[in-house]
């Protein structure tokens, strides 16, 4: 089957809308290499918001793929679901052996996904190596240019999100705290301490030469309120601060908020997505994970480590949890306040 003749694509990305936004570049290849096809995306449910995000997905399945009690419904659901509709191609940029069998049960002709072992080289039409040792992006857009080798990886776009108009007399610092309960549960520590954010909020209104926006997500309330409790113990003067938690009603609503940053900060999170894919200029803090597969190479972002510690970064190459001492996580305020004003003048 020509390319051109292709009518119904289906992509598989499980993961967090962090997950989804890396996974923004191929899909948009996808699209190139078969323009007259339907998109469909695969995704977990708590990504849904993702879908509006991307201009080239038509539909999607949201599956609860990581319930331990409707993991097989979910999965025998999904199948049926794409029994129906006929699909000519699929991709998947799972990497687990069982990502094979799932791809031939779904019953469709063009099967594409990583190369875990003899099954999937015997049940894919055509594997891919899977290097891990990239950028995300363009680790999952190698699977297109299985299919199509001319293929050429962009970094993450969201476009289609506009700022409200407004007049700023002072740049906007915009200060996105959280990460994700599911990622705490787990015990993969990726957050900065309340202490230091509120340090660094501190810092910046003594200034009086910035407006502080603090932001987050139904997930970020104790994060935030802790923060708030912190600051009130010693803070009188809040005429350049806005806490804007709970007033983003949707993820369209809090990249819009984004956009009028001049910087945002945060930790390894969804919302860092978010910004590269923005433009938006973003101070990133990392401490297990590594920066270099997550960041792409750009001036505007700047990214904070705690240096010369030599057993960051461990997640997810050395452990699946964070250790008991998480001292990559001490990155000092006075440093991230400082980056801010290095990044400004870019």
């Amino acid at each position: 089957m020509k390319n051109d003749d292709v009518k119904k694509v289906l992509l598989i990305n499980f993961g967090g809308i962090g997950d989804e936004i890396l996974f923004f570049p191929t899909i948009k290849s996808v699209k190139q290499t078969y323009p007259n096809a339907k998109i469909y995306l695969a995704m977990e449910k708590r990504s849904k918001s993702a879908k509006h995000l991307c201009p080239y997905i038509n539909n999607v399945f949201c599956l609860d793929i990581k319930s331990k009690f409707k993991k097989y419904f979910e999965i025998m659901k999904f199948l049926i679901g794409v029994w129906v509709r006929n699909f000519d191609v699929v991709i998947s940029s799972g990497s687990s052996p069982m990502v094979a069998f799932l791809l031939f049960l779904t019953g469709i002709k063009q099967r594409y996904g990583y190369n875990s072992g003899k099954w999937s080289e015997r049940l894919l039409t055509k594997t891919t190596p899977l290097n891990k040792n990239q950028y995300a992006a363009d680790m999952y857009h190698d699977l297109i240019k299985t299919v199509n080798p001319d293929a050429v990886c962009s970094i993450p776009e969201i476009t289609d999100v506009k700022p409200p108009e407004i007049t700023k007399e002072k740049p906007v610092i915009l200060i996105h705290p959280g990460v994700s309960l599911m990622s705490i549960k787990k015990n993969i520590i990726k957050g900065w301490s309340v202490k230091r954010w509120a340090a660094l909020i501190d810092m910046l209104l003594e200034t009086k030469e910035y407006n502080v926006l603090l932001a987050g997500g139904k997930d970020d309330k104790e994060t935030i309120d802790q923060i708030l409790f912190i600051l009130n113990a010693t803070r009188t003067d809040y005429s350049d601060f806005k806490n804007m938690y709970g007033q983003t009603k949707s993820i369209q609503d809090f990249i819009a908020l984004m956009k009028i940053a001049d910087v945002m900060i945060c930790v390894d999170s969804a919302p860092l997505h978010m910004a590269i894919a923005s433009n938006v200029p973003v101070i990133a803090l990392f401490g297990p994970t590594d920066e270099n597969l997550l960041v792409p190479k750009r001036d505007n972002i700047r990214v904070l480590t705690v240096k010369d510690l030599a057993c960051r970064p461990c997640l997810w190459a050395k452990r699946n949890v964070s250790c008991e001492t998480k001292e990559c996580l001490e990155i000092h305020t006075k440093e991230v306040f400082d980056a801010i004003e290095g990044i400004l003048v870019k």
